[in-house]
């Protein structure tokens, strides 16, 4: 994954002194290394009978409609609130500097739905947890998690540690 690697780019105290972003901009822009990603991102689901796979907003959304449209399932966009439209099921979380939500509509999953979840980001799982809860909250299955940047300093896979984690680059 030294391709993928290349292509992120460190951004120094952004978006506060001390904090090291991770930008994905440049590994989207340039199309082999996107291609590579999404492939990279659902090989290990292939033939693991997903039947949709769910994004959070906004950069999962990138990635995870890629992946949904590689597979040939359908793509759950879980979103920030008062953006859908329709009833929806949400979960609230904590962040380190505040707390947010998700949304999902009541009607994009249910039981019999086996699921793969995608963000282009692993740091401290709490947006990955809330994510799972809220597809679990819709009667789905998580099959499994995938990121394409995995923060290991930040301990994420520990508050994910009931689920299989993928992910393509790790810090």
């Amino acid at each position: 994954m030294n391709r993928l690697k290349s292509e992120i780019r460190e951004v120094p105290d952004f978006p506060k002194p001390g904090i090291n972003f991770k930008d994905i901009t440049p590994l989207v822009k340039n199309p082999a290394t996107l291609r590579l990603a999404v492939h990279q991102l659902l090989f290990p689901f292939l033939g693991r009978k997903i039947t949709a796979v769910a994004g959070m907003e906004a950069r999962g959304f990138i990635f995870g409609s890629l992946v949904a449209w590689e597979l040939g399932v359908g793509f759950i966009p879980l979103r920030k609130p008062g953006k859908l439209p329709h009833n929806v099921k949400s979960v609230s979380y904590d962040l380190e500097y505040g707390s947010a939500s998700l949304e999902a509509h009541t009607d994009s999953l249910g039981s019999e739905d086996r699921v793969l979840l995608i963000d282009d980001l692993l740091a401290t799982g709490g947006t990955a947890k809330a994510s799972c809860d809220l597809v679990e909250r819709l009667g789905a299955q998580v099959v499994a998690c995938a990121f394409v940047v995995e923060l290991d300093f930040l301990n994420g896979r520990e508050v994910l540690s009931d689920r299989w984690i993928h992910s393509l680059v790790r810090y």
